[in-house]
């Protein structure tokens, strides 16, 4: 079914890394979290592509600022990249702008909340797991009904 490596720059980014991690739990995906700065240890960075690479995954990189992780990440692996910056007081729009602009054959995705950057890697994995395609499915369907149930009841008033 593969799995997601959330590849963080640093410790302080875990909370927003475990926010993508119980996510992926709760569908009973294997999640792998790392700590590696694209400025500080690329060679650990391109280790730990090549560590998982050989196998179904997809990349989630998780840093601010410059965001180079997202780029280096993805311009070293034929597998999907999700960029997923952490935000906070000291979030930018130049934050977001980092991963966007990328050079030619660079090409992260960009999903600002946690949560959805899970889905968007679950998404990805169901292309080759029908019970994955299924409960992510079942997962949208309950999204929509919600939506359904408070129109009934707005109407009603």
């Amino acid at each position: 079914m593969g799995k997601v490596v959330v590849v963080m720059g640093s410790r302080k980014d875990v909370e927003h890394c475990r926010r993508i991690s119980s996510v992926l739990e709760r569908f009973g995906v294997e999640c792998v979290l790392r700590i590696a700065s694209a400025h500080k240890t690329p060679l650990k960075v391109l280790d730990i592509i090549k560590e998982y690479e050989i196998e179904e995954v997809v990349f989630i990189t998780v840093a601010g600022k410059s965001n180079a992780l997202s780029g280096f990440v993805d311009a070293n692996t034929t597998r999907p990249v999700i960029a997923c910056p952490p935000y906070g007081d000291r979030f930018t729009e130049a934050d977001i702008f980092s991963g966007l602009r990328m050079p030619s054959g660079v090409c992260p995705l960009m999903v600002l909340e946690p949560e959805q950057a899970a889905l968007a890697a679950l998404k990805i994995l169901g292309l080759s797991s029908e019970r994955l395609r299924k409960e992510v499915e079942k997962y949208q369907q309950k999204d929509k009904r919600q939506v359904e149930r408070d129109d009934r009841q707005i109407r009603e008033r």
